[in-house]
């Protein structure tokens, strides 16, 4: 049986609140919500997985660091993809989560991973949230076990949508979103996770991302949001 992802639905949240306030909280103060929510487990395994008899599957979400500074300059970025040169917010959270659940401790160290990660970062600190994407990286002890292992994980991409909550926000007020071109975005797909003699496993993914796309400008993550949204 798989692991489900722990649900917030944004329908109902702020009934009553007016079109520039929901607006704010669903597309500008995403950190909010990541301030009272578990984060989402990025490298968390499927209990249908299929292993060698000598080596259990390891469980990497267990100990993220949440409070992760940025990585130094000189890490490089390992096997980590490079952020796409794209303007269309629901195209780049698609890369964006493939992404966040792709990894490889066999060439990859923590810090290459960590700077990675952050190139895909809006470089507007008002509105980045390094720590909900940081945090989705084990801590070194746990990344040293996970490359003891051999362990490395891809992911295919499904579909991407703008939640049915952002979307009614954006309807009611097109011009609120102008301040900081936040766009919130949920992504579906399956990660397939793979360690030492035959071990591995996939189980269906899905992440929301707060993505920001000003107009005549690539885009940029700006945070994980702490939950999937409809």
């Amino acid at each position: 049986m798989q692991k489900r992802l722990p649900v917030l639905s944004l329908s109902s949240y702020g009934v009553g609140w007016s079109a520039n306030r929901r607006i704010a909280m669903v597309a500008l103060v995403v950190t909010v919500l990541l301030a009272i929510a578990t984060t989402v487990a990025w490298l968390s395994g499927s209990k249908d997985t299929h292993q060698a008899p000598d080596h259990a599957p390891l469980a990497p979400a267990s100990s993220p660091s949440t409070s992760e500074t940025a990585p130094k300059p000189a890490a490089g970025a390992g096997s980590v993809a490079n952020p796409p040169q794209i303007s269309d917010p629901v195209a780049y959270a698609k890369a964006a989560a493939q992404m966040l659940w792709s990894y490889d401790t066999r060439d990859t160290g923590r810090d290459q991973q960590l700077s990675g990660m952050r190139a895909w970062m809006t470089d507007e600190t008002a509105y980045a949230d390094w720590a909900s994407v940081s945090g989705q990286v084990p801590d070194p002890v746990l990344w040293s076990r996970m490359a003891d292992q051999n362990q490395h994980a891809t992911a295919s991409i499904a579909e991407g949508h703008f939640p049915s909550a952002f979307k009614a926000a954006l309807a009611d007020d097109p011009s609120a979103i102008t301040k900081a071109y936040v766009y919130v975005v949920t992504v579906n797909g399956t990660q397939r996770i793979t360690w030492k003699k035959g071990g591995g496993g996939a189980e269906e993914r899905a992440v929301t991302l707060a993505v920001q796309c000003r107009p005549d400008h690539d885009c940029a993550l700006a945070a994980i949001a702490p939950s999937v949204t409809q």
